[in-house]
């Protein structure tokens, strides 16, 4: 089994910038793929930023430029650094884990999952 606890989430302003943090416990050493996921009230899970083991990165569209994930193997932590926060940026943010190489941006190729953390952009 593994578990994922986010933080970092929080309030800021149209420009600002936030950092995200997943620490995974458990079984970590058989995950392959992470991965940060978000949802807004009333819209689907979408995926915004993934990475593998071996450090392949996929962004979609909407962040690339902005975000940036990053992992550090010895902490078994994963990051989601994000600049020029806009106001379209406001859900809650998870992060997942799969046991797969694939460095998906689609949630219905991960197992483990966190309870998500607020990010709220104000204009």
């Amino acid at each position: 089994q593994v578990q994922l606890v986010e933080s970092g989430g929080g309030s800021v302003q149209s420009g600002g910038s936030l950092r995200l943090s997943c620490a995974a416990s458990g079984y970590a050493s058989s995950i392959y793929s992470m991965g940060w996921f978000r949802q807004a009230p009333g819209k689907e899970r979408e995926g915004v930023a993934a990475i593998n083991s071996v450090g392949s990165m996929r962004y979609a569209n909407s962040v690339k430029g902005r975000f940036t994930i990053s992992q550090d193997n010895a902490k078994n932590t994963l990051y989601l650094q994000m600049n020029s926060l806009k106001p379209e940026d406001t859900a809650m943010y998870y992060c997942a884990a799969a046991g797969n190489r694939w460095y998906s941006l689609a949630p219905n190729v991960y197992g483990y999952w966190g309870q998500g953390t607020q990010v709220t952009v104000s204009s």
